[in-house]
């Protein structure tokens, strides 16, 4: 079996494709019943937050499981899979395990470094297991995953990457245009970074923050908790042109602010000869690259914080997370190529005893007058002589097992001693369930 993620997030599609794809907890349930209703899926689970809907399952054919699960997942946009292929992203075996860590871990959080992601995939795990969904592959590699997340929480300063990246750029808007106290404020998105960069900025005095997002209800939310207006996506051009701070967060898939619209947007309001500094939180980017060569205007964006992060404790941070993941992905690769070469060891080792209990029945047979002594000495030296001849191969099948590379040693070594498949399948089936 293979672990197989089908997934769409805010790196993948937009906000309102997000927006529409959304799933209570009933509904993921639903989904996760769906998944497991579907050809060649054994086990199954959803993370569903608002920023990602994933689906992880352990299947036997990768092919056939990607289009059904496609379908499912993308069922609430009323639009065909095909339509939607570009936002969606599918990982397979060791990408599926290393993605799985990655988002445990908060890197591919869009507040990178976040702690509430560690809890949607242990709810996961938790809601796969209550509702018998998960099994031994699911179970293992969601443990992991949720290990890994610890470690990277409890032995980085992940956590302050972050706040330090929203203080980082507001600093460098102030070398532009001023103390943030009394400005005015423009915050495109409502999501975790826009709510951060709202507290740095209603905690450094900003005057009027308008919260510009294409959800009224959550602008609102946000407005209401940081003491900001709540502005819908139509008023953008009104609140480019009276700001003198523009943070973007969106999480959009394509450009919120470019040249033009900022340009016609300062003329409009009359603001032209006043320093504005735009500052771009979003990945992909919201801000087109050009806005930073308008007069007057100061960009700064992800690619200009990146040095200066990447030396901040904060910055070390991440990449020991990122050194973390690696190092757990790789040992839990390695243990599990190695436990899947198990099964046809312990087949072997049962067939050779076989092959034992035969070669003594005959040994009886020829000489029934054998001592029973004599016997118990034959049967102790037989056994020992293919211990001895087993011991190395089967050990050294299992080390080499867990390199990485393509050749499958198990196979190998079903080949080589013609061990039957059924005879292999049945040291992995479950007690109790049949063939």
């Amino acid at each position: 079996m293979s672990v197989l993620v089908v997934g769409v997030s805010h790196k993948s599609a937009p906000v309102s494709l997000l927006e529409r794809l959304a799933l209570d907890h009933g509904a993921a349930q639903k989904l996760v019943d769906e998944v497991m209703g579907c050809d060649h899926v054994t086990e199954a689970t959803v993370i569903a937050t608002c920023n990602r809907i994933e689906v992880y399952a352990d299947v036997d054919r990768f092919h056939g499981s990607v289009e059904e699960i496609s379908r499912l997942l993308t069922r609430g946009a009323d639009e065909t899979p095909e339509a939607l292929v570009g936002n969606l992203y599918v990982h397979y075996e060791d990408a599926a395990v290393s993605h799985l860590f990655h988002v445990a871990s908060g890197l591919e959080s869009m507040v990178v470094g976040e702690s509430q992601v560690l809890g949607q995939t242990r709810e996961a795990l938790r809601s796969g297991q209550e509702a018998g969904t998960i099994g031994p592959s699911l179970n293992a590699l969601f443990q992991q995953a949720l290990r890994v997340g610890k470690r990277a929480h409890a032995e980085t300063d992940v956590d302050r990457a972050a706040p330090s990246l929203v203080t980082a750029a507001l600093a460098r808007a102030e070398a532009a245009i001023g103390p943030v106290a009394g400005q005015r404020v423009a915050i495109l998105g409502a999501g975790a970074m826009a709510a951060l960069a709202a507290s740095t900025l209603a905690a450094a005095g900003a005057g009027d923050v308008a919260v510009v997002n294409r959800s009224s209800a959550s602008a609102e939310r946000l407005g209401r908790t940081y003491g900001a207006r709540a502005v819908p996506m139509s008023d953008l051009a009104v609140e480019l042109g009276r700001a003198d701070l523009v943070v973007s967060c969106t999480g959009a898939t394509g450009t919120v602010v470019d040249v033009d619209a900022l340009v016609a947007a300062r003329a409009a309001a009359g603001t032209t000869d006043r320093p504005l500094a735009v500052v771009d939180l979003a990945l992909p980017r919201d801000v087109e690259a050009g806005v930073g060569e308008l007069d007057g205007v100061t960009l700064v964006d992800l690619a200009l914080l990146a040095a200066e992060l990447r030396g901040s404790d904060a910055g070390r941070g991440v990449a020991e997370v990122r050194d973390i993941v690696a190092d757990e992905l790789a040992s839990f690769l390695a243990s599990r190529r190695q436990a899947s070469v198990t099964p046809t060891v312990v087949a072997l080792r049962s067939m050779a005893t076989a092959v034992v209990d035969a070669e003594m029945v005959r040994l009886t047979a020829r000489v029934p007058d054998l001592d029973p002594a004599a016997y118990d000495e034959v049967l102790h030296t037989v056994r020992r002589v293919v211990d001895k001849l087993l011991h190395q191969p089967t050990v050294r099948v299992k080390e080499l097992a867990g390199e990485t590379g393509a050749v499958s040693y198990a196979a190998a070594l079903a080949e080589l001693f013609a061990l039957h498949p059924d005879a292999v399948e049945a040291v992995t089936r479950p007690e109790g369930m049949g063939p």
